[in-house]
């Protein structure tokens, strides 16, 4: 299979363009921050405070090498102004309320956030004629959850169970309504990523299985894992965060490029969390141990999910580059340079390079 493109070739390409990104104080978007910077493209951050204090954004000071703003994407005027005054070429559209119990607990924010801010996101868009590029992140949970064995193919149904996963379902629709309403008229080209579960260093949300494993050595206690046997696409996040450049590339030069895209793990790093957990306890060591806390009548998760990411494969040659051991491997390491109070920013610079060295090309 023909690789179209390579890592270096990706940061290369976004040396001075002008990228607005939503969603910059967040786990993801803070790890995509400094990719761009350290790429020299000019970066228009705008969402929320951090939710989380910790928050990887603080440690690293990404601040200090874009223009941030703290906004909502729900102010309508607020955003359309930061577009007016940047003018982006390239939008990548991160902001959103990511967590499934939050979506229970608060179903009116999850769906204001993550389907009337799309739709704000990609209004701005369409009035700003500097735009040439959109991807909207979304989510694997996006479909309509039958828990079979293969992986989830982009025209299988969308049809999310809870809050969140729903509200991400409609923010996927709402994006194909403005693609065919709107940007195919335009010279502009709208892409969809349906990205598995994350793990990296400086995620600290509630609710996420290696975040609650990083507390508890923190605090010297037993991991509680509550879905041991539940199975899902773990991935690094330097993972999906470069298949989103590279999608976000190619269709700036190519609208053919413009689709919906799931980005993924292969299969064999599709793990339960149990299994990940065992990963997490092996490379930690010092004692790290943790036990079964199933919970009765907590709210449904799915159980079995799987992402096909043979699209993204065949279009871009594109292939996973570190497998499931070697991102716990990095989210470990980066955990123990906070422990010890070591330069976060060093080391987030070095888990960049250093996954961008050891690129893989797919056969």
């Amino acid at each position: 299979m023909e690789k179209l493109v390579n890592f270096k070739s990706i940061l290369s390409f976004y040396s001075n363009k002008r990228v607005l990104l939503t969603g910059h104080t967040g786990f993801k978007g803070a790890w995509l921050s400094r990719i761009l910077q350290k790429a020299g493209a000019q970066v228009l951050g705008y969402s929320l405070e951090p939710s989380t204090n910790p928050s990887i954004y603080k440690l690293i000071n990404i601040e200090n090498e874009m223009i941030s703003i703290i906004g909502d994407i729900c102010d309508l005027e607020n955003l359309n102004k930061a577009f007016n005054d940047f003018k982006p070429e390239i939008i990548l559209h991160l902001a959103a309320q990511p967590i499934v119990r939050t979506g229970y607990s608060h179903p009116v924010e999850t769906y204001k956030t993550n389907v009337i801010g799309t739709v704000n996101v990609l209004e701005c868009s369409r009035q700003c004629n500097t735009v040439r590029s959109i991807l909207n992140v979304t989510t694997d949970k996006v479909y309509e959850n039958k828990e079979w064995a293969w992986g989830y193919r982009e025209n299988e149904p969308l049809n999310g169970f809870d809050p969140y996963s729903n509200s991400k379902s409609c923010s996927e629709l709402v994006t194909s309504c403005y693609k065919n309403s709107f940007f195919d008229s335009l010279d502009i080209a709208v892409s969809t990523a349906r990205a598995g579960n994350v793990i990296g260093g400086g995620d600290f949300a509630k609710d996420r299985i290696i975040p609650d494993c990083v507390r508890a050595m923190e605090n010297d206690k037993i991991i509680n894992v509550r879905n041991p046997n539940s199975t899902r696409p773990y991935q690094h996040v330097l993972e999906p965060l470069f298949a989103y450049l590279m999608i976000a590339k190619f269709q700036y030069e190519n609208k053919k490029f413009a689709d919906c895209y799931n980005v993924g793990p292969d299969d064999c790093d599709c793990v339960t969390t149990g299994e990940l957990v065992n990963i997490f306890c092996n490379v930690w060591q010092d004692g790290a141990i943790w036990e079964n806390k199933s919970e009765k009548n907590a709210p449904h998760e799915a159980n079995f999910l799987k992402l096909d990411c043979s699209k993204l494969k065949s279009t871009f040659g594109w292939t996973p580059t570190w497998n499931i051991q070697k991102a716990v491997e990095m989210t470990c390491k980066w955990s123990k340079v906070w422990f010890n109070g070591e330069n976060l920013k060093s080391e987030t610079d070095r888990q960049i390079l250093d996954y961008v060295s050891e690129e893989k090309v797919c056969d």
